[in-house]
């Protein structure tokens, strides 16, 4: 059975845990993400709080990581999703996504439209992806593929 929380403490104080074993076992996301059978971008996202795990998964996460049954069930439940509850982030990483939606959102915006129509980009049907390459001016750059499904609107 399918079971939601709804009120972000008890998946906070697991995603800490997580992490602490994370950082106790020396682990990286992608060799968690690799005992999950899952992406890195959403097995870290569950971890994280932000998804839940299927069964199996969430099973060899907690295995992975040390943690007990009640761990892994609760690794299963449909979260209350939001990391930033109403405020701007002050992280630098995060508030740089900020920035550029801030910046970006309505050229985003316009351009969705503009292609597509009246609808949303999916962040259920989703895919995330970063990858480091280099630069050829020096140094490194991010790339960041945000990969969702078009929904349009239906007048009903």
């Amino acid at each position: 059975m399918v079971h939601a929380q709804f009120n972000q403490s008890a998946r906070e104080a697991l995603a800490d845990a997580a992490v602490e074993a994370k950082i106790r076992k020396n682990l990286s996301w992608k060799r968690i993400a690799e005992a999950s059978g899952l992406s890195v971008a959403f097995t870290t996202a569950a971890v994280l709080g932000q998804h839940p795990l299927p069964e199996e998964s969430a099973k060899a996460v907690a295995e992975l990581l040390g943690l007990d049954e009640d761990a892994a069930l609760l690794l299963q439940t449909v979260p209350l999703r939001g990391s930033m509850p109403n405020r701007v982030p002050t992280d630098p990483t995060m508030y740089r996504f900020y920035e550029m939606l801030q910046v970006y959102g309505t050229t985003l915006k316009a351009l969705v439209h503009e292609e597509f129509g009246d609808g949303i980009i999916s962040a259920i049907n989703f895919r995330l992806d970063v990858r480091k390459v280099a630069d050829p001016e020096g140094g490194e750059r991010a790339i960041i593929t945000l990969d969702g499904k078009y929904l349009p609107t239906k007048p009903f």
